[in-house]
């Protein structure tokens, strides 16, 4: 139903699942930023589903930094 609405899939390869959340590097702060999905694709950010969110791990030394939206759990 939201794949529907947002016409948007996760990013990583060969996943069919419908995106949730959006990911971003900022390489000159050593860090990923994942938060709810953007209202559009951007160029230079992965959407990604439920399970490859959760799953998200950063290179030694990076951050990752997790926002939610406002009256989610999680």
């Amino acid at each position: 139903m939201l794949r529907a609405m947002s016409g948007r899939g996760c990013s990583k390869v060969a996943c069919g699942e419908t995106a949730v959340s959006t990911l971003t590097y900022v390489y000159a702060d050593s860090m990923a930023v994942l938060g709810p999905l953007s209202a559009r694709p951007e160029p230079h950010s992965y959407d990604l589903c439920e399970k490859h969110s959760q799953r998200l791990s950063a290179p030694q030394g990076w951050q990752v930094v997790r926002y939610s939206a406002l009256g989610e759990v999680g």
